[in-house]
């Protein structure tokens, strides 16, 4: 088992390298459209098939985990999670701020290398970017939302005309008027279920025995969705190749472009190691005493995979495993921790957004005040939650950009270098959701111990293991092996008892006298069974 990981760690890895040596050697022959989509189209279907899996596999991993914790434990690690992730993000939005600073990488000499861009301002404000991500935790439909999405926008709506003199010879000019709407996006409300899914387990949680069916369906249904993924783990250095070749070759004028704006990714590649390599891995060692750099060691194929898919989304599972299998960290806070992280906690994103605005400015020479720099700061700090799968966190830094009265339309100049710092950007993610649950687990591990004390939670938890490991318990399920079990620990075992190799039907066991019982009420009246039968 060691070797199988060392060797799909290896892979991935290689996979990232060679897809970026074989897009740059395609990439001077000039390759038609049609050999672009094909040297992509295995990455494309390699995301469809990862993308198919998170919708079950957020709805069952954070149910079952919560099922498993009591409920001052839920809300303890539920504010401790909250607290980690705004704190790592204004953290990173305040080291970009620093750095772009100054490093001062914005030329105005760089306009006219580049040219005019062509986004154009949005009437959005940071207020109705952060309105939304209220409104989308509490759908009002739960299954619309395992597909759409609330998002603000402004319509335009017949303008209204405005005099500006008096008398019949005044100018009359029509000002455009908007007006605030709210549609749906075709695009997963993961927060909103996140939010569900939570009150779910933890009303199972409380409910305890009375609702141990259901715990059991989404624990067997976790099951079957990692013994699915564990299946296309042998996949991802395919896809990750795919991906990585494709997205260098179709970069158009790659090489102007890299030359102009060579200072702002020095910049913003700058910023990210810093945020992942010295803030981070200090705030884990203060919080824990424990060597970082190990625990980053435990995460390696995650944060290749991140690198590879530029997706947290589709490197979910694989940071499952890492930190369950190789970091041992307890899957009730992993479960919970990692796909909400993956949701709101954007702390590359949160540097890049802020790095790219001060650039902008620093291009046409704007100077920006102290409190400039605060409005930066807060705004992309709120503007980043749950911008995961927004690409390039296009739309959340217009709106930064807007709040503090930038031009946007030169940010379409920057997407030409967005396929590096994106991914780079989107494993300091992987990262942050890493350590946080590092350092959750640190935090509340004491009462989850207490609470593994709980006969129902102990059950749970080894059902859990039998069914992750079905190697350690190979004996085959009989009735005649229950039966020997129950006789041989009757003295210990309550009237509904568990055997081990039985736990994993999920099933109370009944002792010899209930199963006379039920028999004899099954059986006509006439019919009478003697006090030696032995009922098998």
């Amino acid at each position: 088992m060691g070797m199988k990981k060392d060797l799909l760690l290896v892979l991935t890895i290689e996979s990232v390298v060679l897809g970026v040596v074989l897009g740059f050697v395609i990439r001077p022959f000039n390759p038609s459209n049609d050999t672009i989509s094909l040297i992509g189209f295995p990455g494309e279907i390699f995301m469809q098939i990862v993308e198919m899996m998170i919708l079950p596999l957020i709805m069952s991993s954070v149910i079952s985990a919560l099922a498993q914790v009591r409920a001052r434990d839920a809300r303890r690690i539920g504010i401790v999670t909250i607290i980690y992730y705004m704190t790592t993000t204004f953290l990173s939005t305040f080291t970009g701020i620093i750095l772009v600073s100054s490093i001062h990488p914005g030329d105005p000499d760089l306009i006219h290398e580049l040219g005019e861009g062509t986004l154009e301002n949005t009437a959005l404000s940071t207020l109705d970017t952060f309105l939304d991500q209220i409104r989308n935790m509490f759908p009002e439909n739960i299954i619309q939302a395992t597909f759409q999405q609330v998002q603000t926008e402004y319509m335009p709506i017949k303008p209204s005309r405005v005099r500006n003199a008096t008398g019949f010879g005044g100018n009359i000019t029509a000002e455009v008027m908007h007006k605030q709407t709210l549609t749906y996006t075709n695009e997963m409300n993961v927060l909103g279920l996140i939010v569900f899914c939570s009150g779910f387990g933890i009303i199972l949680s409380i409910l305890g025995d009375q609702a141990r069916l259901m715990i059991n369906f989404f624990i067997v249904l976790d099951a079957i969705i990692m013994r699915w993924i564990s299946a296309l783990m042998w996949c991802y250095p395919i896809g990750i190749l795919s991906l990585v070749c494709k997205n260098i070759v179709d970069i158009d004028n790659l090489t102007e472009t890299a030359q102009a704006l060579a200072m702002y990714v020095v910049t913003v590649i700058c910023g990210l190691m810093i945020h992942s390599l010295l803030t981070l891995p200090l705030l884990y060692f203060l919080v824990t005493k424990k060597s970082p750099f190990a625990f980053m060691t435990g995460m390696l194929q995650a944060l290749a995979t991140a690198f590879g898919t530029a997706s947290s989304g589709a490197t979910l599972p694989v940071t499952f495993r890492a930190l369950e299998e190789n970091l041992k960290i307890d899957r009730r806070v992993t479960r919970f921790v990692l796909p909400l992280g993956a949701t709101i906690t954007m702390d590359g994103t949160a540097l890049y957004e802020a790095v790219a605005v001060i650039f902008i400015a620093q291009l046409h020479n704007i100077k920006l005040s102290l409190m400039d720099l605060v409005t930066i700061s807060i705004t992309t700090t709120v503007a980043s939650i749950g911008s995961g799968s927004v690409p390039a966190g296009l739309d959340t830094i217009v709106i930064v950009l807007t709040t503090v009265g930038l031009p946007a339309k030169d940010l379409s100049l920057l997407l030409t270098v967005d396929w590096l710092l994106d991914r780079i950007r989107t494993s300091v993610n992987v990262l942050g959701d890493g350590f946080g649950a590092g350092i959750i687990h640190h935090l509340t591990r004491s009462s989850l111990l207490e609470a593994d004390t709980d006969e129902l939670i102990r059950q749970i938890r080894e059902d859990i293991d039998i069914l992750n490991n079905p190697q350690q318990d190979t004996l085959p399920i009989s009735h005649h092996s229950v039966q020997s079990t129950i006789q041989k620990n009757t003295s210990q075992q309550a009237p509904h008892g568990y055997s081990k190799s039985a736990r994993a039907s999920f099933a109370p066991i009944p002792n010899e006298e209930e199963r006379r019982v039920l028999l004899t009420e099954s059986l006509p009246v006439d019919i009478h069974i003697a006090d030696n039968t032995h009922i098998v």
